[in-house]
């Protein structure tokens, strides 16, 4: 149980990086990122369920990335 919430929090912060490197200009910071990641990794998961360590980090890197997009459009620019 422990471990799986360690790995998850791995994979968001791991998909969070990759999100704002994607979105470029779209990340927050290291901390905000890791959060998006493993929010990411729960909107993922709905959209493209995967298994294993690599389909879970590309699916929380698309829910990021999706979940960046849309708070990029309430963001004050």
């Amino acid at each position: 149980m422990l471990l799986n919430l360690i790995v998850s929090i791995l994979i968001g912060a791991a998909a969070g990086f990759l999100a704002g490197k994607i979105m470029k200009g779209g990340g927050f910071g290291f901390w905000i990122n890791l959060l998006v990641g493993v929010a990411g990794g729960f909107i993922g998961g709905f959209l493209l369920p995967l298994n294993g360590i690599v389909g879970r980090i590309i699916t929380a890197t698309l829910g990021a990335v999706v979940l960046l997009f849309v708070i990029s459009l309430f963001k004050k620019k």
